[in-house]
């Protein structure tokens, strides 16, 4: 269990500041939204009448029947009774990553990352590693350097494919070997999948954790490739019952269980799955020219790749103010917000510190590059 205190979680700080107060938010990790409307209207005539009728009562920990099921049917060798519903993937990675990693134990995970999957299982007492991604092989993960990383003490790999924040996804070679590579030494892989769906390669879609391993442990959520954050809505797929009988005896300290109206709107959405991210691979589609072509007219201060997934890249920014200064000065003079490199720093590698996150996943990003285009002809001298 955590047993020291933990540190401000930097992103969620950053967004504090500036996600409802920037005019412009070019940095959402999310794919475009449905109002209740439109997502009431992907289901059928007895949807809509029990979301009418449905009662506010507590709901069951482990999540709904019809919802364990939906989520069941996004993988191939997953039954709902592999499925464990969490209030949000932050809440599953909270439980999940210090429940497995246990005090003395070793963790490895990947950077950069969402700084929970490094600080949870620190807080518990583990020891933790990182293995940085290549920046300049294409974010390529080196499964020679994971290798190098395990000890015998080593519990679990944790990793994010697509990744947050630079869209890289592995090619399927690498992934199966890591996969193979953690089952072979007895190890736990955890798997953090909540961009995936929305590759506009289909080649890059990944299989998932939990279909290719018996003992790994998938989390997914509502939010981002969905496109449904508010719903709050995540999970942990795993086909080893013991661990998810020991995360839900957990979870009753936290959610206890999640709200009604968003376990059927959940439901609705996983059966309408595939033309949701239809929809949203079309929106990134659409939006990448734009970005692309910004980035080109700006090459002397940034270095652009298309991400392999998801909805956020990361590119380099090359002024001699540095990057954070840049995204301070954007923000405050131009309303663009966007997430500077120090928001990903790690303890456990030093990754690259000229870096942007950029979303885009959301309709119409037409407006906020103005503003940017705007701000890199006319900005005041930096402080």
């Amino acid at each position: 269990m955590i047993a020291a205190p933990l540190p401000d979680f930097r992103l969620e700080r950053y967004f504090s500041r500036w996600e409802f107060a920037a005019t412009h938010h070019l940095t959402a990790s999310d794919a475009e939204t449905l109002t209740i409307r439109e997502l009431l209207a992907l289901g059928t005539d007895a949807d809509r009448a029990e979301f009418d009728e449905l009662g506010l009562g507590y709901t069951e920990t482990w999540g709904g029947a019809r919802l364990r099921a939906a989520i069941a049917r996004t993988y191939s060798g997953c039954s709902p009774a592999d499925v464990l519903v969490f209030a949000g993937a932050e809440e599953a990675i909270f439980w999940t990553m210090q429940l497995l990693a246990e005090p003395g134990r070793h963790v490895v995970v990947t950077v950069p990352n969402y700084q929970a999957m490094e600080t949870i299982p620190r807080a518990a007492g583990a020891d933790v590693s990182g293995v940085l991604l290549d920046a300049a092989d294409g974010w390529r993960l080196d499964l020679d350097a994971v290798r190098a990383a395990l000890r015998p003490d080593t519990a679990i790999v944790a990793v994010n494919f697509p990744n947050n924040p630079t869209g890289a996804v592995p090619d399927q070679q690498t992934w199966r070997a890591l996969v193979e590579l953690c089952t072979e030494r007895g190890i736990r892989l955890v798997s953090d999948e909540v961009y995936r769906g929305i590759e506009l390669d289909p080649a890059h879609t990944l299989p998932q954790a939990a279909d290719l391993s018996p003992t790994a442990a998938s989390i997914n959520v509502m939010s981002k490739s969905y496109g449904l954050p508010g719903l709050r809505i995540g999970w942990v797929a795993c086909r080893d019952h013991a661990v998810l009988e020991r995360l839900e005896r957990h979870k009753h300290y936290t959610s206890i269980c999640s709200a009604g109206p968003s376990e059927l709107l959940a439901a609705i959405a996983l059966d309408a799955g595939a033309w949701i991210h239809e929809r949203n691979r079309g929106i990134i589609a659409a939006n990448l020219p734009l970005v692309e072509a910004f980035f080109a007219r700006h090459a002397d201060l940034f270095d652009w790749s298309q991400p392999d997934g998801g909805c956020v890249a990361f590119p380099r920014y090359r002024g001699a103010e540095g990057v954070e200064a840049f995204c301070r000065d954007l923000v405050e003079q131009a309303g663009v917000l966007l997430l500077p490199a120090s928001i990903y720093a790690s303890d456990l590698a030093a990754g690259p510190v000229d870096r942007f996150r950029i979303g885009l996943g959301r309709r119409d990003p037409a407006p906020a590059l103005a503003a940017f285009e705007q701000f890199l002809t006319t900005r005041r001298p930096v402080r």
